[in-house]
C-alpha cells in the first residue's frame, strides 16, 4: 500500500459483485478512484441485496478497491422492518468505525443507502475532524416519504428528521445530488459544503450511438412505424395515465408501446392495460447480457416520473437511453431535472395531461422522418458523451475530493504555522 496516496472510505449498503443499479455506480466510482490514485476502501454488507441469501466475503478485492464488508441480520429490504433495522444496523457500524485507531482516510464519500446513511457524518465529523466528508445524495428522506404519503410535510415524524439530517448535511464538505431539481431540495437544509451535481452515468456505455437491433425489436414490436419502450423500475414514484392515454391515441398509426418493467406496481399496470384492452406488450425484464439489444429496440425510450416526487429522486434511465443514442419521451413535472435537461439539450419531449395531443403530434413527424432520427441520435449520444459519462463524472469526483484533501492540507499547515 502506498501511503503518499490520498485514502477514500466508502459506506453504501450493497457493492459489486452485487448487481443492484447503485451499487454498480458506487463500485465504478470507487474503481475509477482507485485508477485515479486513490487507495479506496469500501464497507458494504456481506448480504446481497435482492437475493438476501446470498453472502460474499468479509474481505476481498475488486478491482483495486478493497472490501471489508460488514455483517448484520439477514433481513430482507423487501419488509419494512427489515429495511429499518438494516439502516440503523449499518449506519451504527459505520459511525462505530471512527473509533478505530487505523480509520483515518482523506475523504469519506456516503452514500444513501441504507436510508439515512448522511447520519454517520455528524460522529465522523467530531471524532474524525481532519477527514472531508462527501456525501452523494441518490435519493432524499424524508422528502421521498412525504411524496409517497408515508408521512405528511409537517407531522412530528418529518419535523424529527429534519431536525436530525440538518447537523448531517452541516457536518459535510460536499454533497453531490444528481439533477438540479433535488439541488434546489437541498438548499432547504444548512449546508455549508459544497453542493454540485454528479449524475448516475448510464451502465452500459456503446463507443457510438447504437444501430437498430432488428432481430429484438420484431420480436418486440413487430412492424411498428415508432416503437416505444419503458425499460426499467416500475414503482410508486412512476406514473402511466399519461403513457397509456398516448397509447390510445397513437394506436391507430401503429405505434407501439412496450415495458420490460419490475416493481412494485407492475401488477397494477398490467391489471389497467387490460381493463382499458389498449395494444400495450409486456416483456421480460433484460438482464445485463441483454441489454444493448434491448436498449437498440426501440425509436424512442420512456421515462416517467410522479410530479410529487419531483427532486426527490432522479430517473437514470435517462442516461442509459441518450448513451444509446435514443430519446426520451418524460413523463412528469416540467421542473423535473430530466425536463430541464430536454429542454436544454433537445434530446426529447415533456408529456403531461395537457399536451398528450401535441406530443402525439410531434412524434409522429419524427416517426416519418428518418433524417430527423439520425440526427436525434447523434445528438443525444454527443450529448450524453459530453456531459453525462462515466469519465466525465468520475473526474469530477477526482477534482473535488482532490480540491478538499488539499484545502485539508493547507489549512493544517497554517494552524502549524
Amino acid at each position: 500500500m502506498d501511503s503518499r496516496k490520498p485514502k477514500a472510505t466508502v459506506f453504501y449498503h450493497y457493492f459489486p459483485p452485487d448487481d443492484v443499479v447503485s451499487a454498480v455506480h458506487f463500485g465504478e466510482l470507487s474503481a475509477g478512484l482507485a485508477q485515479r490514485g486513490w487507495d479506496v476502501t469500501a464497507y458494504p454488507t456481506v448480504w446481497g441485496c435482492r437475493d438476501s441469501s446470498a453472502r460474499f466475503p468479509v474481505i476481498d478485492k475488486w478491482c483495486e478497491v478493497t472490501i471489508r464488508r460488514l455483517w448484520r441480520p439477514r433481513l430482507a429490504q423487501s419488509s419494512s422492518v427489515g429495511r429499518l433495522v438494516n439502516a440503523i444496523w449499518m449506519i451504527t457500524r459505520w459511525s462505530l468505525l471512527a473509533l478505530r485507531r487505523e480509520s483515518s482516510p482523506s475523504v469519506l464519500i456516503v452514500g444513501t443507502d441504507p436510508i439515512l446513511s448522511v447520519l454517520v457524518a455528524r460522529f465522523w465529523r467530531f471524532w474524525r475532524p481532519k477527514t472531508r466528508i462527501a456525501h452523494w445524495c441518490f435519493d432524499l428522506y424524508p422528502e421521498a416519504a412525504i411524496a409517497d404519503g408515508i408521512l405528511t410535510e409537517n407531522s412530528a415524524m418529518a419535523r424529527l428528521f429534519n431536525q436530525i439530517l440538518g447537523p448531517a448535511y452541516r457536518a459535510c464538505s460536499f454533497v453531490a445530488d444528481i439533477g438540479p431539481c433535488m439541488s434546489m431540495r437541498l438548499r432547504r437544509y444548512p449546508i455549508v459544503g459544497r453542493l454540485e451535481t454528479i449524475v448516475p452515468w448510464a451502465l452500459d456505455e456503446p463507443e457510438a450511438p447504437l444501430g437498430s437491433a432488428s432481430a429484438e425489436r420484431q420480436r418486440i414490436f413487430g412492424d411498428a412505424r415508432l416503437a416505444l419502450l419503458y425499460s426499467g423500475n416500475f414503482g410508486r414514484a412512476h406514473s402511466y395515465a399519461e403513457i397509456l392515454d398516448l397509447a390510445e391515441l397513437l394506436a391507430p398509426e401503429n405505434a407501439h408501446f412496450a415495458f420490460s418493467i419490475r416493481g412494485n406496481r407492475e401488477a397494477e399496470l398490467k391489471e389497467v392495460v387490460e381493463k382499458r384492452q389498449l395494444k400495450v406488450d409486456f416483456v421480460p425484464f433484460a438482464g445485463a447480457s441483454d441489454l444493448r439489444a434491448r436498449l437498440a429496440c426501440a425509436d424512442v425510450h420512456i421515462v416517467a416520473l410522479r410530479p410529487e416526487w419531483t427532486g426527490t429522486v432522479v430517473p437514470s434511465k435517462f442516461f442509459g437511453a441518450l448513451a444509446a443514442g435514443r430519446p426520451v419521451l418524460f413523463v412528469g413535472s416540467t421542473d423535473s431535472s430530466v425536463a430541464q435537461w430536454i429542454r436544454e439539450y433537445e434530446v426529447g419531449w415533456v408529456l403531461n395531461e395537457r399536451n398528450i395531443s401535441e406530443v402525439a403530434g410531434l412524434l409522429l413527424r419524427y416517426a416519418q422522418s428518418k433524417d430527423q432520427q439520425l440526427i436525434m441520435s447523434q445528438r443525444c449520444f454527443a450529448v450524453y458523451k459530453r456531459n453525462f459519462s462515466r469519465e466525465v463524472q468520475i473526474d469530477r469526483w477526482n477534482d473535488i475530493l482532490r480540491s478538499l484533501v488539499s484545502q485539508s492540507d493547507n489549512a493544517e499547515v497554517q494552524v502549524g504555522d
